[in-house]
């Protein structure tokens, strides 16, 4: 009896991915990133990035469900108040999301989407601020979830928007030199990256 339920879990797998439509396309876009520390010491008009990288889209034979997933080249910075100083991360994000669309007629379709991304540290891990006295160090992975919409048109053309939340920490800041332990006490502690994004993407 197990081994015939595994044979017709096995064979509805099958048929699931043998009638799944696939596509491939290019995917970019831009990230406007709030980065949390105990207080606030970023600049909010200079919370900027983008992303871009390779896409896929499963159709899966369920009315409106699909699944997507990328591999995007992910660059993420926030100006410090008071200096020159730049919060620079740069990494590979591989977004998974679980999609639900809604038919508009064979123009177009609206859909929300949800899934885990996981990101990998590619960039400095480090970086020294005010003038040496601070060190933030990035973690070399991080985990975060995404919430949106979008919109498909001509079966080809994606516009979407949605909030990227970190579940994690994104990175810490430790004083270097105590001699500005006024400056370690504002700043020293984790921080987390969360981002609003918008994206365009292009299936084939």
């Amino acid at each position: 009896m197990k081994k015939f339920f595994t044979l017709v879990v096995l064979l509805a797998t099958m048929t699931v991915a043998a009638q799944a439509q696939v596509k491939f396309g290019v995917k970019g876009g831009l990230n406007l990133t709030n980065m949390k520390f105990d207080n606030s010491i970023v600049d909010k008009s200079n919370q900027t990035g983008f992303f871009i990288g390779p896409t896929i889209n499963f159709t899966l034979p369920v009315v409106g469900l699909g699944i997507d997933a990328s591999a995007l080249y992910d660059q993420r910075s926030a100006k410090i108040e008071g200096s020159d100083d730049k919060l620079k991360q740069q990494s590979i994000q591989i977004p998974i999301n679980l999609r639900y669309g809604f038919g508009l007629g064979n123009t177009a379709s609206i859909y929300i989407f949800a899934g885990p991304q996981f990101g990998f540290n590619i960039g400095d891990k480090t970086t020294n601020l005010l003038n040496n006295a601070l060190e933030w160090r990035l973690k070399d992975s991080n985990l975060s979830a995404n919430l949106g919409v979008g919109l498909m048109l001509l079966n080809h053309l994606q516009v979407s928007a949605n909030y990227n939340v970190a579940l994690g920490t994104t990175g810490e800041t430790n004083v270097v030199n105590s001699t500005l332990s006024t400056a370690g006490n504002i700043l020293t502690g984790k921080t987390k990256a969360n981002a609003w994004q918008l994206s365009v993407a292009y299936f084939f």
